[in-house]
């Protein structure tokens, strides 16, 4: 039943759809021409029939003018004579009757309930039934003086029958005519939208072959029809963002494996050395201080990826509030103040910031990361500079430090995980190469963007936030 249910909630193929609006339409042309054509027809009839029923009209008058009494009935039965179905009915101004036919509707009633209607001129005439049998008529006054008995009460009808059975053999001819060509046009539309729709299968077929380990496929945009051209395009943008999603890592892999390696090595080597031998108690403590470091650094590298990792997946899982970056700045100045002694440097910070909102311990820590990394490339004697600026949308935070010009193929690289600029000097001791990483993360979770710029006076990070609302 919940298999049913899904079928019937998932939305109509495209081949119904064509299809299925092709056959409405269809049907409401067929059935607008067919109305057309027959108000056409009925419409021709009762032209014709209007103008054969003034005729007879017009011959009972001139036969009624060559009679003297208007008694003679066979003087009016030959008026019509040639005309077949039809009936007529002729009283004098006193309303006797001069002419009635014998067989046929009852042309006296007729001429009684039914108003008279101008001889000349277009003008509608009555339609109704009788024994079965429907007839079309209409009643018209004609003579002279009413007082010498010249005015003539006429009533003129005819059967029709005939025509009324062709109408309806025409209406189901063209039923059963409308019948068969939506037929075959619905099939031809099924047929045309099949056919169709053979590049998006032969474009499946290219996709279903494309596995993770020939992401480097692409599909020809100018191989499909043009309706289908974004799609592609569109595809193969998505398809080169998964490959450098898997490079980075399949990168990251090698990257983790590596900076764990060295630990791991590092403190199996030592401990197999320390069980070579009987050692003292002084000995051992200084084995156990070393591998603490290592400890250390593992224990760093796995917080640094674990904070990556959910920061990356869950950017909303933040703590928000109005946060003064300046007293931030100033707070790390403080916690630095031993190691830019110790280095020989200096710290400063210039402009004024308003307050952003955000989550401060993250925010902290990513200016933490960039101070951090300023002091361990700054020459001995030279000033870190951390600048506050603002424009419509942003506070802009720079942070400045002296140093040598980063290579400017390596600048798009900096913000990658475990990416160092100078690998060889700083392979041991200070870090895992996560600092930037996130940096970049932290900023983009608070909807902002990190970027830097390096030359050979100096290297400058610049980090944009919104400003807080309000």
């Amino acid at each position: 039943m919940p298999d049913r249910l899904a079928f019937l909630r998932r939305p109509a193929s495209l081949s119904s759809r064509v299809t299925g609006l092709v056959g409405i339409a269809m049907m409401v042309v067929f059935l607008i021409f067919n109305w057309i054509s027959v108000r056409s027809l009925e419409r021709h009839f009762a032209e014709m029939d209007e103008e054969e029923l003034g005729v007879i009209s017009s011959s009972v008058i001139r036969a009624l003018g060559e009679v003297r009494d208007g008694s003679d009935e066979q003087a009016l039965r030959r008026a019509v004579r040639g005309h077949h179905g039809v009936y007529y009915f002729v009283a004098d101004a006193a309303g006797k009757t001069l002419y009635a036919p014998k067989d046929g509707p009852d042309m006296a009633s007729f001429a009684q309930r039914v108003p008279p209607v101008p001889l000349r001129g277009k003008h509608s005439m009555t339609i109704w039934e009788e024994d079965g049998k429907s007839y079309r008529g209409g009643v018209v006054v004609a003579g002279g003086d009413a007082d010498l008995g010249e005015v003539y009460t006429i009533a003129v009808a005819m059967d029709i029958g005939g025509h009324l059975d062709f109408i309806k053999s025409f209406q189901r001819i063209q039923w059963w005519t409308i019948c068969v060509v939506m037929c075959i046009a619905i099939l031809v539309a099924w047929f045309a939208v099949r056919w169709g729709h053979i590049p998006i299968r032969r474009a499946n077929e290219k996709i279903r072959a494309i596995t993770s380990s020939k992401l480097y496929l692409r599909l020809d945009p100018k191989s499909v029809p043009i309706e289908l051209e974004e799609t592609i395009a569109s595809f193969n943008d998505m398809l080169g963002r998964i490959e450098d999603g898997f490079e980075q890592l399949a990168n990251f892999s090698a990257d983790i494996a590596h900076e764990l390696r060295t630990p791991v090595t590092n403190l199996m080597t030592q401990t197999e050395v320390v069980l070579g031998q009987a050692r003292s108690a002084d000995e051992y403590r200084e084995i156990l201080y070393s591998n603490l470091e290592e400890f250390g650094r593992l224990n760093r590298t796995i917080n640094d990826m674990l904070f990556l990792a959910q920061t990356e997946n869950d950017p909303g899982n933040l703590n928000l509030e109005s946060v003064n970056l300046k007293d931030a700045i100033q707070g790390l100045f403080e916690y630095f103040e031993a190691l830019v002694e110790e280095r020989g440097v200096k710290l400063e910070v210039r402009g004024q910031s308003v307050p952003v909102r955000g989550d401060r311990e993250m925010l902290r820590r990513a200016l933490s990361n960039l101070i951090s990394n300023a002091i361990r490339y700054t020459p001995n004697g030279r000033t870190i500079t951390v600048r506050f600026m603002q424009n419509d949308r942003d506070v802009v935070i720079s942070v400045e430090n002296p140093g040598e010009k980063i290579p400017t193929e390596e600048l798009s690289r900096i913000f990658n995980r475990f990416y160092r600029v100078d690998h060889a000097a700083h392979r041991k001791g200070e870090g895992a190469g996560l600092g930037l990483a996130i940096v970049k993360s932290i900023v983009e979770a608070h909807g902002g963007s990190v970027s830097v710029l390096s030359d050979e006076r100096m290297t400058k990070f610049i980090i944009l936030l919104p400003l807080a609302d309000g």
